[in-house]
C-alpha cells in the first residue's frame, strides 16, 4: 500500500457549463412544529428509502459553540432501496454519494422548515457520469418528500458558482500483491484512528455489499463512512444552511474483483463552495482546511 495516485482529470468541475442550481429545496410551513426530523425519516423509510443516519446537530452546536441559530438542524443520509444498488453495481465511484445527504433546517424565529437535497444533474456532474438511474432516485425522493412535507413548495437553488476544481478527491492504493483483506483491515483501522486529531468524527459506517447479492460478483468489499467535522458544519450553516445536503461527507473505500488496488475517495469541499454558493470568508476557510486535512489523513495512513 505504498503507491498513491491522485485521480483528478476524470472529475474536473464543469460548473461553468452548468446553467441551473444544484440543490432541490423543499419549504413548508411548520408553525405548529408537527414536522420533525423523525417524521421525515419515518416517511422516507415508508416510501422507498432506508434512512441510514439521523444526526440532530443542535445539541452538539450548543455544547461546543454555546449557541445555535436553528430550531431544527439535522443531517440525514439515505439510500434508495430500488436504485442505489443498480448505481453502485454499474458506477463504482457513485459510492461518493451513496448514501446521499438530506439537510433539514428551520431557523429560530422562522415558521418555515426547509429540506435540501442534491439534484440528479448535480450528482451526475460530481460523479462524472450520465445515467437515468440518478433521475429515478430524484423522482423517488421528490415523491417521498412530498408525502413527508404536505403542501411544500419546491424550488431549485441559485446557479452554482463558476470555478474549476476536482469534485471527487480519489486515491488508488496499489496493493503490490498484498492480501487485500489484511490491507483493508489495516487501512480502515488507521483511517478511523486518524480522524480524531483533525476534528473529524465518523457518524456512521455502511457496508454496501448488503444492497444486493450481485455485489459479491463485482467487489471484494465496498464500505462507506459518513464523516463530520462539527466546526465546518456550524460555520457554513450560519450563511448557507442548504449546504447540509453535503454533510456528513461520504468516504468510499472499495476493491473491485480482479484488481490489485483499493480505491478511496470523497466529494471535495469545492462542491459545497460551488453548489451552495459559499462566499463567507470564515466558512470558506473552514472548508478549505477540511479538504487539506482530509487529504493529509489519507496520505498519512497509506505511508
Amino acid at each position: 500500500m505504498k503507491k498513491i495516485i491522485i485521480l483528478v482529470a476524470a472529475f474536473l468541475c464543469t460548473v461553468a457549463l452548468h446553467a441551473k442550481g444544484d440543490l432541490n429545496i423543499f419549504s413548508v410551513d411548520n408553525s405548529k412544529g408537527k414536522i420533525t426530523s423523525d417524521t421525515i425519516a419515518k416517511a422516507l423509510n415508508a416510501n422507498g428509502f432506508t434512512v441510514d443516519l439521523v444526526s440532530k446537530m443542535n445539541t452538539p452546536f450548543k455544547k461546543q459553540f454555546k449557541q445555535t441559530d436553528f430550531k431544527i438542524f439535522t443531517l440525514m443520509t439515505v439510500h434508495d432501496n430500488k436504485y442505489s444498488k443498480e448505481l453502485i453495481l454499474k458506477y463504482p465511484k457513485s459510492g461518493a454519494l451513496t448514501p446521499m445527504g438530506v439537510g433539514i433546517y428551520q431557523k429560530m424565529g422562522d415558521n418555515t422548515l426547509h429540506v435540501s437535497v442534491l439534484t440528479a444533474d448535480a450528482q451526475k456532474k460530481i460523479l462524472g457520469i450520465n445515467t437515468k438511474i440518478l433521475d429515478h432516485i430524484q423522482t423517488d425522493m421528490t415523491k417521498a418528500l412530498n408525502i413527508a412535507l404536505p403542501n411544500a413548495k419546491q424550488t431549485t437553488s441559485e446557479d452554482s458558482l463558476k470555478d474549476a476544481h476536482n469534485l471527487v478527491t480519489t486515491y488508488e492504493l496499489d496493493l503490490d500483491g498484498e492480501d487485500w483483506e489484511d490491507a483493508k483491515d489495516e487501512f480502515e483501522m488507521n483511517l478511523e484512528e486518524s480522524f480524531k486529531p483533525y476534528g473529524f468524527v465518523t457518524a456512521s459506517t455502511l457496508d454496501l455489499s448488503f444492497l444486493d447479492d450481485r455485489m459479491d460478483n463485482v467487489y471484494d468489499f465496498y464500505d462507506t463512512y459518513s464523516i463530520c467535522k462539527l466546526k465546518v458544519i456550524y460555520t457554513v450553516a450560519k450563511s448557507r444552511p442548504e449546504a447540509a445536503a453535503f454533510a456528513p461527507c461520504t468516504t468510499m473505500v472499495y476493491k473491485k474483483k480482479g484488481e490489485d488496488k483499493i480505491v478511496v475517495g470523497f466529494p471535495s469541499v469545492y462542491n459545497w463552495l460551488s453548489s451552495a454558493r459559499v462566499k463567507d470568508k470564515a466558512a470558506k476557510k473552514e472548508l478549505l482546511k477540511a479538504q487539506h486535512d482530509f487529504e493529509a489523513i489519507l496520505k498519512d495512513v497509506t505511508e
